[in-house]
């Protein structure tokens, strides 16, 4: 009898096929590391740059290269092999890490941040679509345990080294702690990650759709971006969203005449992978706005410092690695998904619902709670659906169908994160004033206040009280310094409120991926076998197994 470890979609020896998961791991800490040790020293980043307006540019340019070049990547991997787009990648990620860490202005962080977003557009996609080299679909849940454990570390060390490097040496060094770890993972890849090679596949580059792609994608994220200060009727808003729509039909159409597309359209054929990416992007946008938001909440309104705000966000971390770690194990032992993953979006949306409460009287221990029980119910989503789509696709294609998920997991957290922006931004400046009216600040002090606070001001961590003083009139001083306790207050709670409004569009998209899991996600036997086509669903075409590809 053939066994699960023989028959993976690749053969190595068990030996061969360790080291290999171990390299990979590698790459994968390295991307979990720069989420967590950025996101902690973010609003420090942005108060000494002077840029508190472009918080979310400096996430969004990151999301958006390396939302735009993960798709090329799994497809180049599928015809080039593994190992040298993953060094590749591993090589930009490190130089944009060494420019960001050399950054003077905040325009330079933005720039060099999407070099480095270049680079991270192949860590996730191509380390997943090498675990689905090595282990068939029913043994990948065995080894979210690994993953977990990660992003678990990462977690851990992340969070306290961002808090310890911003506080006591330079926000600066939270990006060359990348470059000794990126060398290790360099160098084991090198040695123990072998080639992949695919004889019967056409090594054809579609450099038409990957530039239409590029092109289509940038101007969508770019108008959702520049919504938070602009309309829907501005150029740079609607015209840019419009722009980027016709340039995806035009990817469409060339993409479905291409000899070796980038995207396989057919793909979308498949309700399993239809669903399953829709309901990926869907889940990110609550998993986002509480990456980004909830630190600055701890760090602007509470206090804390960027060590202590790192681990104050830990429960979130860790409910989302339990969920992970459990959903995979579940999966692996029963060969079922589609439940477990639906009331897992039932979960998110409860704890991103409760998220929504956010106030400046909200106790720490309630919300770690509530950020628990949204990392309970976003966990499953970032280990089942890779499993799901790698077992309903071809192995010929399990580079460019995982690096679609990735690509939706981020679309989507783009988009969230631009909404969420637009809604956090538009809150807090039009609660402020009601805030100091109900505070009892005088309505002649709040139309000064008014006068010369902007957003920026108003959300920058530290002393907000004196930075409004160094901005109005010598004559109003006098008078502000007697009820400055109050007006702080104010701006902590519009602040509070504005984040709180941010997350009712993560509640409304875990509902709706929730309704997708159910009414379109079919479930399907895990495949154990490579000789085994791909499952199918009702209204699916089965799919011919492809040649075992050899790692020599």
């Amino acid at each position: 009898m053939t066994t699960l470890t023989a028959d993976a979609p690749v053969h190595v020896e068990q030996r061969a096929r360790m080291e290999i998961l171990g390299a990979v791991l590698l790459a994968l800490f390295l991307a979990a590391l720069d989420q967590t040790i950025v996101g902690t020293a973010m609003p420090r980043i942005l108060t000494d740059l002077r840029g508190t307006e472009l918080y979310t540019w400096v996430v969004t340019v990151y999301l958006l290269t390396s939302t735009v070049t993960g798709p090329l990547y799994g497809k180049l991997s599928d015809q080039f092999g593994r190992r040298p787009l993953l060094m590749v990648g591993i090589g930009l990620f490190l130089f944009g890490s060494l420019l960001s860490g050399l950054s003077q202005t905040m325009w330079q962080l933005i720039l060099f941040r999407g070099i480095q977003g270049l680079g991270a557009g192949a860590l996730f996609p191509i380390s997943l679509a090498v675990i689905g080299d090595l282990f068939s679909p029913r043994e990948r849940g065995r080894y979210q345990g690994l993953f977990g454990g990660v992003f678990a570390i990462a977690m851990l060390i992340g969070p306290f080294l961002g808090g310890f490097l911003t506080d006591n040496i330079s926000w600066h060094w939270i990006f060359f702690v990348n470059l000794p770890v990126g060398a290790v993972a360099l160098a084991v890849i090198w040695r123990l990650l072998p080639r992949i090679s695919h004889p019967e596949r056409s090594v054809s580059v579609d450099y038409l759709g990957a530039a239409v792609f590029a092109a289509a994608v940038v101007p969508i994220l770019l108008g959702l971006t520049n919504k938070q200060t602009g309309e829907w009727t501005d150029p740079a808003v609607g015209g840019l969203i419009l722009l980027g729509l016709a340039l995806a039909a035009v990817f469409v159409w060339i993409e479905s005449r291409a000899a070796e597309p980038i995207l396989h359209l057919e793909l979308f054929s498949n309700r399993t992978f239809t669903a399953s990416v829709l309901a990926t992007g869907l889940v990110s946008f609550g998993f986002f706005g509480g990456i980004i938001f909830i630190p600055l909440w701890f760090q602007a309104v509470q206090g804390s410092s960027a060590t202590a705000s790192g681990y104050q966000i830990l429960p979130m971390m860790a409910g989302l690695m339990i969920g992970s770690i459990g959903s995979g194990q579940i999966v692996s032992r029963t060969g079922r998904y589609k439940w477990l993953v639906a009331t897992a979006m039932v979960v998110a949306g409860v704890g991103i619902l409760l998220m929504t409460q956010l106030h400046a009287s909200t106790s720490i221990p309630t919300l770690w709670i509530w950020l628990v029980i949204m990392g309970l119910g976003i966990g499953p989503s970032m280990a089942v659906f890779t499993i799901i789509v790698q077992n309903a696709v071809p192995f010929r294609q399990m580079g460019v169908a995982t690096s679609a998920l990735t690509f939706f997991r981020q679309i989507g957290g783009s988009i969230g994160l631009a909404i969420a922006g637009t809604v956090f931004g538009s809150t807090v400046v039009a609660e402020a004033p009601r805030q100091l009216l109900a505070k009892g600040v005088p309505q002649p002090v709040v139309d000064q206040i008014q006068g010369h606070l902007s957003q920026g001001q108003l959300t920058s961590v530290g002393d907000s009280g004196a930075r409004l003083l160094d901005q109005v009139p010598a004559q109003f001083r006098e008078q502000l310094l007697a009820i400055l306790p109050s007006i702080e207050a104010a701006f902590k709670e519009a602040m509070s409120i504005a984040i709180g409004s941010a997350m009712w569009f993560g509640v409304v998209a875990a509902i709706l991926a929730g309704a997708i899991i159910v009414t379109l996600l079919p479930e399907l036997p895990l495949r154990q076998h490579v000789g085994e086509t791909a499952p199918t669903g009702p209204g699916e075409q089965p799919e011919g197994s492809a040649p075992v590809a050899a790692y020599h």
